[in-house]
């Protein structure tokens, strides 16, 4: 009786393991883009598209598609690791949009640009309790992030930088 009296003290409720799981997702955010110098991106001219591209170490190209309203284009590129990424680029030539859904996580920090020290900032002051998702909806930049290993899914955007005629509803994973 002494021993189960024990274990079942040992074996009590996990505490706190949800904000530990948001924790980790942060981590891994932060982890998983490399501490590269970071190149425009999100917010960079449409020749970027490219270098992320070489620097995600991608061997062919992306598709391209243009909007309905024709006002932007979707770069869309599969990684070596399958997972898809989209570069939303306006007629004007800026990316102001991005994309991802796959099995691993793509290289933030590359595909953010320095949007991705903004994003790790405003989340550290977050408590996650809870979340399997992180979501940020700045006046300056929108962030939408979750998934769970071998499914990740997220969108960034830059509000003020949308395409006359773009709403949220048009940048999906």
């Amino acid at each position: 009786m002494d021993f189960h009296m024990q274990t079942s003290t040992m074996i009590g409720p996990r505490k706190h393991s949800a904000a530990r799981h948001a924790y980790r997702i942060l981590v891994m955010l932060a982890v998983l883009g490399p501490i590269t110098a970071a190149h425009a991106s999100l917010g960079g001219n449409a020749a970027s598209v490219e270098t992320d591209r070489v620097q995600m170490k991608v061997a062919r190209t992306a598709r391209l598609t243009p909007s309905a309203n024709g006002t932007y284009t979707v770069h869309e590129t599969i990684l070596p690791t399958a997972t898809l990424v989209r570069q939303y680029v306006s007629n004007t030539g800026r990316v102001f949009a991005i994309t991802w859904n796959g099995p691993y996580m793509p290289d933030l920090r590359q595909l953010m640009g320095t949007h991705f020290d903004t994003m790790i900032a405003r989340q550290a002051g977050k408590v996650h309790a809870g979340q399997r998702a992180a979501s940020q909806h700045g006046s300056d930049l929108v962030v939408e992030a979750g998934g769970h290993p071998r499914h990740f899914v997220g969108r960034a955007y830059l509000p003020g930088a949308l395409p006359a005629g773009v709403t949220e509803k048009d940048i999906q994973p």
